[in-house]
């Protein structure tokens, strides 16, 4: 199986980058077991559809009974990690926050997510991705000229700056545990890690190569070369020309002969430019101008839709995409030579693996029932 074969995480039933993140580990080997709520969720969907559950074992536990606590603190004792992703205070509330989990488990990596991390004065105030990445610049920075910023789904703050980035955080912690023995908590908010996704753009902003004028700089829509252009079939392709020799490419697979386009750095000519290639790509279809453009260092790429990936040559060629239990959905990311990842386990019902899961983490089938005959799990 993946490279984290055999680690051990437990990780508290969450939506968004507390399950993505688990998703991440889970698709990577570890063994991870999903503690949900017995009561119904305010988002859901059928089960199949949650890809971001997927490969892990559910238990449903109902953390209001001490018993319930208490049946997760032993699963807590033998992993290497958790993930949770409530509001500041709410595990301390179920008893179950890192003081009492570290004294359980003094090498537990603690993995926290929450928006605007732990404390802070707007820490305990509700939010969603859309407020964590305005906090942080990166929503500001993406949009068209003259518009407002636009929304770039929950792909920044939720997984990108949240999820991904407390994935990297317990791999940190647990590498340092298996040094040190000691466990400690990681406190990933999605204000910085979206900020840090943002890294490059505050030092060419220092440098004067980055306006806070949306839609007018290099990577923002702002260059007649690094942008998307609709084509006559009303489809999409994007265009991303940057280095000279690559800009070079462009001119010559467009047919653009006009001299004044080989200052490529004109930024003041940018508009100008943008509309004739708006009118150039007009002239011909997506797939012509992926017969034209696509494999060549134009950097060049049809726009595909969800429901067309699966059916592009190249992700085909490496299977980026799957279909599993009839969903199709991303494979696991990234490759391995060695250590392949797999899928094992469909996005699970809640509770679906309350015996298999226990007995597998060391319940005796007399705790098991226990824990039923008391309605706790």
């Amino acid at each position: 199986m993946g490279p984290l074969k055999g680690m051990k995480i437990v990780e508290i039933g969450s939506i968004g980058p507390g399950p993505f993140c688990a998703q991440m580990l889970a698709d990577m080997g570890a063994e991870i077991v999903r503690i949900d709520r017995k009561t119904p969720s305010a988002i859901s969907q059928e089960t199949r559809y949650e890809i971001l559950h997927r490969n892990r074992r559910s238990v449903s536990v109902d953390l209001k009974k001490s018993e319930g606590v208490q049946a997760v603190l032993k699963l807590i004792s033998q992993a290497e990690a958790l993930i949770e992703g409530f509001r500041p205070g709410v595990m301390e509330k179920l008893g179950l926050g890192p003081d009492i989990c570290l004294q359980q488990n003094p090498g537990l990596v603690y993995g926290r997510m929450t928006g605007w991390g732990q404390d802070g004065p707007m820490s305990q105030a509700a939010g969603h991705d859309i407020n964590y990445i305005s906090l942080s610049g990166a929503l500001h920075a993406i949009g068209r000229k003259g518009e407002k910023p636009a929304v770039p789904l929950n792909l920044v703050g939720d997984f990108g700056g949240g999820g991904m980035l407390l994935a990297f955080g317990i791999m940190c912690g647990i590498y340092e545990a298996r040094n040190s023995g000691k466990g400690q908590v990681v406190d990933a908010s999605m204000v910085e890690g979206s900020a840090a996704l943002m890294g490059m753009f505050f030092g060419m902003s220092a440098g004067g190569l980055h306006s806070t004028n949306r839609g007018t700089n290099l990577l923002d829509g702002g260059a007649h070369f690094y942008d998307t252009y609709e084509t006559a079939d009303g489809k999409w392709i994007s265009i991303g020309s940057i280095e000279p020799q690559f800009y070079a490419l462009l001119l010559k697979h467009a047919e653009i002969e006009d001299e004044a386009f080989q200052n490529q750095m004109a930024i003041d000519q940018w508009p100008k430019w943008k509309e004739k290639v708006t009118d150039i790509f007009k002239t011909k279809t997506r797939d012509e101008w992926c017969d034209i453009m696509e494999g060549t260092d134009v950097c060049f790429a049809p726009v595909l839709a969800l429901d067309e990936v699966m059916e592009h040559p190249h992700n085909q060629a490496r299977q980026s995409f799957i279909e599993f239990c009839g969903v199709v959905q991303p494979a696991p990311a990234p490759r391995f030579s060695r250590t392949e990842p797999e899928m094992r386990y469909p996005p699970p019902g809640k509770g679906e693996h309350n015996d298999e899961a226990l007995k597998d983490w060391g319940f005796q089938p007399g705790e098991i029932e226990a824990l039923k005959a008391g309605d706790i799990i």
